[in-house]
């Protein structure tokens, strides 16, 4: 049959009044008429649905104004669902026992109410036969005793909801029920509305009010379209529950209590209904639905998007910039500092190749050239982070810190995905928990999984302990009053794709040897942390977007030990990652950004391990390594922040190694002492104390685990070793420590202030085997009354001196060539030893002797520096300076040569690979120089051209 000459609209006008069982049959007429049916879906699909008293709007209570994708789909779904319980039907006919003592073989209607068959539903169930279906007609329906269904029946409300009332405590004893369009309220003499042990019952379009549900395994049940106020449910063991597009509000104490392993014993519709759970849309992410959540995100945090790929510098200022305006290109101007330290200002020459030559200069007097490459460790992330950051620029990310979609991360886990897919226990799908105590409670063994609902105004959303398992998809968390999911007592499971936000305390508590997979969720705008993992928590925390959190992003305390990879921690008003009070935890390829506090804060005991993570843009410093701080921080880029970055305080003890530590507002490795009983560290840096939450640290004590990680190598002192540090806004290395510490291996090149400041150091401090090259002032600085070793370092084309000292210092085996001042400066006070030295000077001396300097100057090789100066100046004639085997080299014709050949130039790093840091040799600072070459002309005055490279 065609539709014929009528137009298609006439025919759905035509179609739209026919009911549903019409509406069947002409879809089976031809393919054209089937077609024709489903173009009906948003008027005569839609009407059929709206009209059908058995349910809601299909994304009733959560978003209520948002239409399905198909009003046929979704009345085909609840349908389906609505005859689920007679599925059983067959098998009871079936039956021996039945088949001889039956009643009747068709379902009959029993009217209960006024003036109809039945005066009680009691009275009612007396006379029902299987599957039979009871109708209560409006009015207030209450039962003096307790209600025993002994057989499958439905028992439906007449008229809209709310109209008919059922005060009862129903005992289902048979193997399968319905109860629709009905408000329950509990009798008199017990707070039980509805129980189970075994049967299955389905509640569909109810209000529950005041009262207890409880089902009990292998008994299951389906709930859809039902409000609870003020109900708790109870589920023991249940082999598998669904409560669907509910609604709970005010609850005293949980709103649905998951208890018990799932059991084993399985009832006739735990086939069934996993079938239809299987067949319905749900929530799992797939790569075309992978999108925003439905808050509007971007209008409270313009930086923040589910897959960010780049990062954007607002204002108008690089936060970097030097306090002092840059000279203009061309200009050159000599300084002399405080206690005779020479500062050269010249054009911009910190990237290496040819050093500023006089330009001043006749072409026939001395000319010289500095003509080298600093070749050092390279930034792990790639080469966006090497120039400085641009106000208003978008710096990419590389391909290993960009965020995943959920769909994605699924794909790559396996196990993931198969947690994800699995439903065992309770399903509870697009429900909204509000304004109560709290939300789902699962315990004991217990297993739930929640999709796609919203948690809202409670004390706390979701609660997990006692060995139990959650899995939660696409939840909506926020304005909780305690913290939004709470897991303890080895807890676990699957958190993935949540919007968590505006709680009052953590977003998710991590507790107890609990350990779940955190993934792909935003964790944003909490009013204390983001994620807090203690007394022995751990977790993995992967690919998660965590910001504009009160206190930390992530804090770890206790003997809290997750894995935190692949985060975006940015925007908190505290530190991105806490540390504290003996925190462990292995942190990975992080992007921790924008944060008010340090990027990681490492105190009390903390011993993280940090690599590879890319800290960047803060509003302090990047690392803060505080009281009793340990941990390795390796292969991290630190970049753009506008206080230190690495600040170390008293008694912490970090191994810090391969990072790329650039461009920081002040000094890129900062090392302060508080030995000496001052409250507080210089620059206002305070201990962060955020976490107050269930009792005090002795009662964590007691419970901790004392297993040792293979990882963490014990470290007597703290360690400075292979770091490139570079661009910094002052000193790349500022020591001012009462502690043993160890500089070795690192490449110092092209920072605002000093190359290394030592100015408080009561304990010894080892510089060995680095390059330091091309800072703003001196290469090192050492102040009075600190013990300083140098050994095999090379420090070239400085723009004060090349070292500098009033203390106790020992240097030995070093290469200090081609410094805007003096190779080697000893000032008064100072006690130094200079043994087997090589020391050039452009325009200055190569060891200059201040005062009553006492110094042993012994085996070293001193070059010619320009030939109006001097190669050694001692301005007094002091006693306590005694010169042994010095070598004085005066360039005295065109064709000699000296090269850097026995030892070649320094620093020398094959034979000091070691620890960890061996794994990382591509990293190293290679030797800057080869060979130092010469051409001169006349004798140790003359004024001809000195032609001096370092290749």
């Amino acid at each position: 049959m065609e539709a014929g000459s009528l137009p298609l609209e006439l025919w759905r006008m035509i179609l739209a009044y026919l009911p549903l069982p019409d509406l069947g049959r002409c879809s089976l007429v031809c393919r054209a008429w089937y077609e024709l049916i489903l173009s009906l879906d948003r008027t005569r699909w839609r009407q059929l649905y709206l009209g059908y008293t058995e349910c809601r709007h299909p994304n009733w209570p959560n978003q209520p104004d948002v239409e399905p994708e198909s009003w046929r789909e979704a009345f085909k779904q609840h349908y389906l669902a609505s005859k689920m319980w007679t599925k059983n039907a067959a098998i009871l006919e079936t039956s021996v026992c039945f088949s001889l003592f039956r009643r009747r073989r068709t379902r009959r209607t029993l009217s209960v109410g006024p003036g109809h068959e039945f005066h009680s539903l009691g009275s009612a169930l007396a006379m029902s036969s299987l599957f039979d279906r009871i109708l209560l007609f409006p009015g207030l329906h209450e039962e003096q005793g307790e209600i025993i269904l002994k057989v499958p029946v439905e028992i439906v409300g007449h008229g809209k909801l709310g109209e008919v009332a059922l005060l009862a405590s129903i005992d289902q004893q048979c193997s399968t029920t319905r109860l629709c369009n009905l408000v329950f309220m509990p009798a008199w003499f017990s707070p039980f509305m509805f129980k189970t042990t075994s049967g299955h019952v389905q509640f569909d379009n109810c209000n529950f009010e005041n009262g207890h549900i409880q089902v009990h395994g292998p008994g299951t049940c389906q709930v859809k379209f039902c409000t609870f106020k003020n109900t708790h449910v109870f589920l023991h063991n249940v082999p598998l529950c669904v409560l669907e597009n509910c609604e709970f509000v005010g609850s005293e104490n949980n709103s649905v209590t998951v208890e018990g392993h799932p059991s084993s014993e399985n009832n006739w519709a735990y086939t069934h209904l996993l079938g239809l759970i299987r067949s319905s849309p749900g929530v799992l992410p797939t790569e075309d639905s992978d999108s925003l959540m439905s808050l509007d995100l971007e209008s409270r945090d313009q930086a923040w998007s589910p897959r960010t790929c780049g990062i954007v510098i607002e204002g108008s200022q690089s936060p970097t910039s030097p306090a002092t305006g840059s000279p203009k290109a061309g200009s050159q101007e000599t300084e002399v500092g405080s206690d005779g330290e020479r500062v050269a200002r010249t054009p911009d020459s910190s990237d290496g190749g040819l050093s500023p030559s006089g330009e001043d200069e006749d072409e026939d007097q001395l000319t010289y050239r500095l003509s080298y490459q600093v070749q050092g460790p390279r930034p792990v992330l790639g080469g966006s982070f090497l120039g400085p950051p641009l106000p208003g620029a978008s710096i990419q990310l590389p391909s290993c810190l960009v965020l995943n979609s959920l769909h994605q991360e699924l794909q790559k886990d396996r196990e993931a995905m198969a947690l994800a897919s699995s439903v065992q226990g309770c399903l509870i799908r697009k429900c909204l928990f509000r304004d109560g105590k709290g939300g789902v409670f699962v315990c004991s063994y217990g297993r739930a999984k929640m999709e796609g609902n919203i948690f809202r105004n409670l004390t706390y959303a979701v609660r997990c302990i006692h060995n139990s398992k959650i899995i939660m998809l696409r939840n909506h968390i926020h304005h909780c009053r305690a913290s939004g999911i709470f897991l303890r007592l080895e807890g676990g499971g699957l958190i993935a794709g949540n919007n968590i936000y505006d709680n009052a305390e953590a977003g998710v508590d991590i507790r107890k040897k609990s350990n779940p997979l955190i993934l792909c969720n935003q964790i944003h705008h909490g009013l204390r942390s983001g994620i807090v993992v203690l007394g022995n928590g751990k977790g993995i925390i992967r690919n998660n977007q965590i910001f504009s959190n009160k206190e930390a992003g992530i804090y770890i305390l206790y003997h809290g030990n997750p894995v935190v990879s692949r985060n975006h921690i940015f925007k908190g008003s505290a530190a991105g990652i806490a540390v504290n009070e003996n925190g462990r935890g292995l942190i990975t390829e992080n992007v921790i950004r924008e944060n008010q506090w340090g990027g990681v804060d490492i105190r009390r005991g903390g011993v993280p391990i940090l690599r590879s993570n890319l800290i960047c843009f803060g509003y302090s410093d990047g690392v803060v390594v505080g009281d009793e701080g340990k941990g390795l921080l390796e292969g991290n880029t630190i970049y753009a922040n506008k206080g230190c970055g690495v600040w170390m305080m008293s008694s912490s003890l970090p191994h810090i190694t391969s990072n790329h530590v650039s461009y920081n507002g002040v000094y890129g490795v900062a090392v302060f002492s508080q030995k000496d009983g001052s409250g507080e560290s210089p620059g206002g840096h305070v201990a962060q104390e955020n976490f107050g939450e269930d009792g005090d640290a002795t009662l964590w004590e007691t419970e901790l685990e004392r297993d040792d990680d293979l990882l963490r190598r014990p470290i007597a002192t703290a360690l400075v070793e292979s770091n490139t540090v570079n661009h910094n806004g002052a000193s790349g290395l500022y020591v001012q420590s009462s502690e043993v510490l160890h500089v070795i291996t690192n490449v110092i090149h092209a920072n605002g202030d000093r190359g290394i400041t030592v100015a408080q150091s009561s304990q010894l401090t080892r510089v060995a085997n680095n390059s330091i090259s091309c800072n703003h002032q001196s290469g090192v600085k050492v102040e009075a009354q600190c013990k300083v070793e140098f050994r095999g370092n090379g420090i070239y084309d400085n723009r004060g001196h090349g070292i500098i000292t009033k203390g106790d210092s020992t240097v030995i085996e070093n290469d200090i060539i081609g410094n805007r001042g003096s190779g080697l400066q000893l000032l008064p006070t100072s006690d130094t030893k200079v043994i087997k030295n090589r020391i050039h000077s452009f325009r200055a001396y190569g060891i200059a002797v201040q005062g009553r300097a006492k110094a042993l100057l012994q085996e070293n090789t001193v070059f010619q520096g320009k030939t109006n100066k001097t190669i050694f100046q001692q301005i007094s004639n002091n006693q306590e300076c005694i010169m042994q085997n010095n070598k004085f080299l005066v360039f005295k014709k065109k064709s000699e040569t000296w090269c850097l050949a026995n030892p070649p130039a320094r620093p020398h790093l094959e034979n000091s690979l070691r620890g960890p840091s061996a794994a990382h040799s591509g990293q190293k600072v290679t030797a800057m120089a080869t060979r130092i070459t010469a051409h001169v002309e006349g004798g140790y005055h003359s004024k001809r051209s000195i032609f001096c490279t370092i290749l």
